[in-house]
């Protein structure tokens, strides 16, 4: 039986949210062996990321190319297509019908996994009304994650109080990468919908993202460690 605690550590993604290369590769030093898969977004996106992306790989690291990308379906399939060149293991999309195909074309045959983007964790019922859909969260969640489905991605990004109700009709059909999470009495920060790492794992979520809580903490490997081990209590059969 695997350690719950080694999978916790394969569960969690860390997001090196950072405006140039060399913060994030002392956080990759500095946590060590402890974690080995990191996000790399829009914020590196244009000082180096691609690069990061390629140095981390030969380290033996995964990498979640979070870029996001959302264009017209020949623009995506051909920005995945060399994507999937970096031999990165994630890479989101937005969960647009057209997009998501035309992202799943532009994998070809690599390994990397496409994740569809439902909604923003940033975003509540209010912006979603803003945005002109006459549903709630949830609801709007369900039905790109079902679309997601149809379309043969392999997952989607989800908050995870939305989790346990994606399982319930996608089963273990997609992968639920779940961002917004806070340790327990964390700061909330500019996240609308969170949940801490145990809430998450018992939820049903795949994988968590965590940036802030472990990147902005005094000590960022003893906080890494500190939310492996609530995973890994989530993990654990009661």
């Amino acid at each position: 039986m695997t350690d719950p605690l080694d999978l916790a550590r394969e569960k969690l993604i860390v997001a090196l949210d950072y405006w140039n290369v060399e913060d994030a590769k002392k956080l990759v030093r500095d946590l060590g062996d402890e974690v080995s898969f990191y996000k790399i977004g829009l914020g590196l996106q244009l000082v180096g990321g691609n690069e990061l992306a390629r140095e981390l790989i030969a380290q033996g690291k995964r990498v979640f190319l979070d870029y996001k990308y959302y264009d017209i379906a020949e623009t995506v399939q051909r920005a995945v297509a060399q994507a999937a060149k970096l031999n990165v293991t994630f890479l989101t999309v937005h969960g647009v019908a057209s997009i998501m195909k035309a992202a799943v074309a532009g994998r070809g045959d690599s390994d990397m996994k496409v994740f569809g983007v439902t909604v923003l964790t940033s975003m509540d019922a209010d912006d979603i009304s803003e945005m002109g859909f006459e549903c709630n969260v949830e609801d709007l969640v369900i039905a790109r994650a079902r679309k997601a489905l149809e379309v043969g991605v392999d997952g989607v990004i989800a908050s995870a109080l939305e989790a346990a109700e994606l399982r319930k009709h996608a089963s273990n059909k997609l992968m639920i990468v779940s961002p917004g999470i806070r340790p327990t009495g964390g700061a909330r920060h500019d996240q609308k919908r969170v949940a801490t790492p145990f809430e998450a794992i018992r939820a049903g979520a795949d994988y968590l993202v965590l940036g802030r809580p472990i990147y902005a903490a005094s000590d960022p490997k003893a906080a890494a460690q500190g939310i492996i081990r609530e995973m890994a209590d989530a993990l654990r059969p009661d």
